[in-house]
């Protein structure tokens, strides 16, 4: 399916639904990776389906929680930044991949990067603002919201052949909101780059 790629399923079914919507949380670190464009490239051409991107903050973001870490600001404050710093990852994958940025997840261009803090200006979701939400509890939000499946891209594996959303949550793999933002997920899978 996409070569050069590790996928497995941590929930739900294995077999893809070609017209259900796929939201697809690209790590931020992927982006530190050489030649990073052409492995998301490939990994995409080979979903073939209905894909909305989203794209962690990676080192953008490892910058805030360092500012944060000298001088505590307010957790909605640094929230709201790091979700405004996926905006500036976003853009770099999507000018990297030719894919345009959108604001919903029914808009009808067959793969695009969500905006998803324009997403969220239209979207009430019951997570806490802090640094216990990553983009990985925001991509869950979305995919339960409009009832798509999920595609966790990180940089490495899931620790675990069994992992179940809190084990991966208390080793790090996924942050500390992930399990109850994924609740209403039915298919969660994942995909890492071969070494």
């Amino acid at each position: 399916m996409t070569d050069g790629w590790h996928l497995g399923t941590i929930r739900g079914r294995e077999g893809v639904a070609p017209r259900r919507l796929l939201v697809v949380k690209l790590g931020g670190s992927l982006l530190t990776r050489p030649r990073w464009p052409e492995e998301i490239e490939l990994l995409v051409s080979g979903l073939r389906r209905p894909l909305r991107l989203i794209v962690g903050g990676g080192t953008v973001v490892d910058g805030l929680r360092a500012i944060d870490a000298a001088a505590a600001r307010p957790p909605a404050l640094m929230h709201r930044l790091a979700v405004e710093a996926m905006r500036l990852t976003g853009a770099i994958v999507a000018e990297s991949l030719a894919l345009p940025v959108v604001t919903t997840t029914d808009d009808a261009h067959p793969a695009a990067i969500l905006d998803v803090a324009a997403w969220l200006t239209t979207h009430a979701v019951p997570l806490p603002e802090g640094w216990s939400v990553t983009s990985d509890s925001l991509a869950a939000a979305v995919t339960a919201t409009v009832g798509a499946d999920l595609l966790l891209v990180k940089s490495v594996r899931p620790p675990g052949e069994t992992s179940t959303l809190r084990t991966l949550s208390a080793a790090g793999w996924v942050d500390a909101a992930f399990p109850t933002a994924a609740n209403a997920v039915a298919t969660i899978r994942w995909a890492a780059p071969a070494p």
